[in-house]
Order: C-alpha cells, then sequence, then structure tokens
C-alpha cells in the first residue's frame, strides 16, 4: 500500500507521540511531577510543554500571528510549561495533549504544506527565516522524539520503566 506524505507525517507524529505517553504509563500525579535526575524535567511537564508548543505551530501554519515579547511574565508561564502547577493532573496534560494532537493532524490533512510564513522575531532566531508549514509539522514531529526521549530518561529514574529495551 503506497501513502501520500500526509499520511506518512501524521503516522510519524503518531508514533512519537505514542512514545512520549508511554512514558507516562502507570504513573501517578506525584511521579509524573518528580524530578528524577539533576534537570528540572518531569514526565507530566514535558507532556504539558509538547502540548503547548505544538499549539503555537498549529498558530503558525496557519499564518496566525504567534509574535510575543518576552517579558519576565512570559517567561515565568514559559518555566511553568515545564512543570505540573497547584490543581493540574497527569490525566488533565494528557487529555489536553490528545486534543491538540487531533487538531494537528487535521491540520496536516487540510493545510497548504507549501504555504511559508516568517518565524517571529525571537531571541534565538535571525530576522527574515520562512519555514513551510511542511517544515513545521516536521519540526513538531523532531521536538516530539527529543522530548519523548527526555521523557523515558526522568521515567527510567522513577522506577527503572523504559519506553524500549
Amino acid at each position: 500500500m503506497t501513502t501520500n506524505e500526509r499520511d506518512d507525517i501524521i503516522d510519524l507524529l503518531g508514533s512519537r507521540r505514542h512514545f512520549l505517553r508511554y512514558t507516562a504509563q502507570g504513573l501517578t500525579d506525584e511521579q509524573a511531577s518528580t524530578r528524577s535526575t539533576i534537570s528540572e524535567l518531569t514526565v507530566g511537564g514535558l507532556i504539558k510543554h509538547v502540548t503547548a508548543v505544538e499549539k503555537n505551530w498549529q498558530d503558525f501554519a496557519q499564518g496566525k500571528d504567534t509574535t510575543k515579547e518576552y517579558t519576565p511574565e512570559v517567561m515565568a508561564e514559559w518555566a511553568d510549561n515545564f512543570r505540573l502547577v497547584d490543581g493540574e493532573t497527569l490525566a488533565d496534560v494528557l487529555a489536553a495533549y490528545e486534543k491538540v494532537a487531533a487538531a494537528t493532524d487535521d491540520l496536516v490533512r487540510t493545510l497548504d504544506l507549501d504555504a511559508s510564513y516568517e518565524l517571529p522575531a525571537a531571541p534565538w532566531q535571525p530576522p527574515g527565516v520562512f519555514w513551510t508549514v511542511r517544515r513545521v509539522f516536521l519540526h513538531v514531529t523532531a521536538e516530539t522524539a527529543q522530548h519523548a526521549g527526555h521523557a523515558d530518561i526522568v521515567r527510567e529514574a522513577i522506577d527503572g520503566q523504559k519506553s524500549m529495551g
């Protein structure tokens, strides 16, 4: 069976999401909030972060202005994307992730993958750089894979469970 590019992107992104979600399997909220390495990263926080980043890239891929001023408040909010805050549960962040993932998959199916937009101004980004919608979805896939690896290390330090091997 031959698939098209959109199916390939959805399949690859779905498999990377699976590995990220797998790291949370069977964890309590306390475990999902555990810093098990020298890093600030937690399994719940990584899922929350990937959800926020994927949502932001959805907006960009639709041509919406995603420019932010990097104020101390924005940076504090950014830091909160890496941890569960009071009142948040692992179930909450997983549900939010599923909703965002479904919306991204719909965008992969419907948006013009060749459309191109200038990346918003950011301290790490020079002006005048354009990305296609295709590159945005490939970037989301790469970032999801990277953070699934982080989550796997954090999880293994909690109770020895590994995503693979």
